[in-house]
């Protein structure tokens, strides 16, 4: 086929922005909604696109859309162009005024409840006009938000190395506990096997977690089945509230788990159990001042006061 002429001018942003949603929505209708347009407009945009670009870029089904190949890869350099035009217009505001700006950061679990707030903290002292903007995730949707330059750092735990379009910086390694409320029935033992916790429920993470399969073979390697009785959650508030008002018990890292008072580690060891904790970027993005100001501010945090960077 022949290279499609992608700036004769018929591409438009708007057809960008378009694909961003299609892909991220799977439907015309969800996305038509997210950018307040008709359901016909949308549909008339995108039978505009792949006529510029040649080629079918959707399956159309019962349940929405599902991007072809053509569709995938096209929706990532949309994101990317995206991406680049979002940090552009925020890197000029920042140039206009050096004291302010705006960086978007998201973050799971990992690194959210220690390493995060204290570098927020520390990037409010030094610049107390700069706006700082938490997105919290699982790590596959972050991911999807970085591509797409809707926020510009994630902290979190590392679950795979570094890659063409993304950046993977560890900053120190942490293990995952078993904790309990401090009255539980359990946290005064000096020494505990798995089976001795068979009849508490469990919170363990989510399926779609990299902690919840390590979990999954570990329970796997101890010949016993994943708790039947159990809730899943990631988020530490909901966590933490629940450990204090029931006898359930949870998996943490140890710094989130440790840093509550109201909270006892059980003496039963999950090693090899473990992760590295770091930061990740878009892969050849250019990142506005203020981003760059939280990223040095998190890779002091981390060899300060959190072990350093040795993952």
């Amino acid at each position: 086929m022949d290279q499609p002429r992608l700036l004769d001018g018929r591409l438009k942003l708007r057809h960008l922005v378009l694909v961003d949603a299609l892909t991220q929505h799977g439907s015309v209708v969800g996305a038509a909604a997210a950018l307040h347009i008709t359901q016909p407009v949308a549909t008339r945009s995108l039978h505009d696109i792949e006529a510029i670009l040649g080629v079918s870029l959707y399956d159309r089904g019962p349940r929405g859309v599902t991007p072809t190949i053509f569709g995938e890869a096209f929706t990532a350099h949309a994101r990317a162009v995206l991406a680049q035009l979002s940090q552009a217009g925020r890197h000029i505001v920042e140039l206009s005024d050096a004291d302010r700006g705006t960086v978007v950061v998201g973050t799971h679990l990992a690194g959210s409840n220690v390493l995060l707030p204290r570098a927020i903290a520390r990037l409010k002292q030094e610049r107390p006009m700069l706006t700082v903007i938490v997105r919290e995730g699982s790590p596959a949707a972050l991911l999807v938000e970085l591509e797409a330059g809707r926020v510009d750092l994630i902290v979190g735990r590392l679950t795979a190395p570094t890659t063409e379009t993304a950046v993977r910086v560890p900053l120190y390694h942490e293990y995952v506990e078993i904790f309990t409320r401090a009255e539980h029935p359990l946290a005064g033992y000096p020494q505990l096997e798995l089976h001795d916790l068979a009849a508490y429920p469990w919170i363990l993470p989510g399926a779609e977690t990299a902690l919840r399969r390590e979990l999954e073979e570990f329970f796997a390697r101890n010949a016993m089945p994943l708790p039947d009785n159990r809730i899943e959650a990631t988020t530490f508030l909901t966590v933490r509230q629940l450990l204090l008002e029931t006898d359930l018990v949870a998996v943490l890292p140890s710094l989130i788990g440790r840093d509550d008072a109201r909270l006892r580690p059980l003496p039963l060891s999950l090693e090899p159990v473990g992760h590295s904790v770091g930061i990740t970027i878009a892969a050849g993005r250019t990142l506005s001042p203020s981003a760059n100001a939280l990223i040095a501010d998190l890779q002091r945090i981390a060899a300060e006061r959190l072990g350093g960077d040795r993952p």
